[in-house]
């Protein structure tokens, strides 16, 4: 089902026929580096089923990143709940396998994202939450007219991990 769609890209729900190409995504260890860890198979499955769940339980979640050009599945870009400072905070999330990597194509899904959190969602305000090591997601917030408001520090996999969360308010849009 399509969802979204920019000039290169279609984003749409994941299915189970996607699983290929998110184990190409997933799987692929610098792609994964803000993970510290490339996804397992169970990992990936795992994964998935939360999309799917959040489809089921939240109207959205992590999409499908289809270019138009060949049909092809080249990343996922789409909303997520996060807790932040106490809260629940609407997330624009995003990753694009590597040989895709500065050609536009996240910075393009995430506007997108962020658009539609304001004009469907009706948010007041969108956030990115990225690993402060992580300057080519941290570039693409910018790009997406977001601003640092904060950090915290997740614990995954075994290690602290700093973060910055980003966002752009309704009013600064």
């Amino acid at each position: 089902m399509g969802i979204l769609e920019t000039e290169r890209l279609e984003l749409r729900e994941l299915t189970a026929e996607d699983r290929p190409a998110l184990c190409d995504i997933l799987q692929d260890p610098e792609v994964m580096y803000a993970y510290a860890h490339a996804f397992s198979d169970r990992e990936v499955t795992e994964w998935l089923h939360n999309q799917l769940t959040r489809y089921h339980r939240d109207g959205f979640g992590l999409w499908a990143a289809v270019r138009k050009t060949d049909g092809a599945m080249i990343g996922q870009c789409g909303l997520t709940w996060q807790q932040w400072d106490g809260r629940r905070v609407l997330e624009v999330g995003y990753l694009f396998r590597r040989s895709t990597w500065h050609q536009g194509y996240a910075t393009e899904a995430a506007r997108a994202c962020r658009d539609y959190a304001f004009s469907v969602l009706g948010a007041e305000e969108v956030f990115s939450i990225i690993r402060d090591n992580n300057l080519p997601s941290r570039r693409v917030a910018e790009r997406n007219g977001m601003a640092v408001r904060g950090s915290l520090v997740k614990h995954y996999y075994g290690l602290d991990m700093p973060h910055l969360v980003y966002s752009v308010r309704r009013e600064d849009f």
